[in-house]
């Protein structure tokens, strides 16, 4: 098992997510995010079946970084409840996960 899970954030739009993405790899909480257009959600709010169009955003964080990823997704997103769910990564290209640490390691002034 590694210290690199991967998030997964869905968004109202792709562009709403990359927005999302924009953010947390400038303030260094993700080395990394992917945007995935054409997602369909079909969920259960307020009593009513809903099945709507997002986009998923697929972070790359280290587990120290994951707690402050998770409080600025909920802080930036525009839905009331937004998804933010953490999945452990088994195995992964050293180079990869070591350049996802040096990504997310907070700086001077961070």
């Amino acid at each position: 098992m590694t210290d690199v899970p991967v998030a997964l954030v869905t968004a109202p739009s792709a562009d709403r997510a990359a927005e999302l993405a924009r953010a947390l790899v400038e303030e260094r909480l993700a080395a990394c995010g992917n945007v995935v257009p054409g997602v369909r959600s079909i969920y259960r709010w307020e009593g009513e079946v809903v099945d709507e169009p997002e986009a998923l955003l697929v972070l790359k964080t280290t587990r120290d970084r994951l707690d402050a990823l998770r409080e600025r997704v909920l802080a930036l997103h525009p839905s009331e409840v937004p998804e933010v769910l953490a999945l452990p990564v088994e195995a992964g290209a050293e180079r990869y996960l070591a350049w996802v640490h040096s990504e997310t390691r907070p700086g001077p002034g961070r």
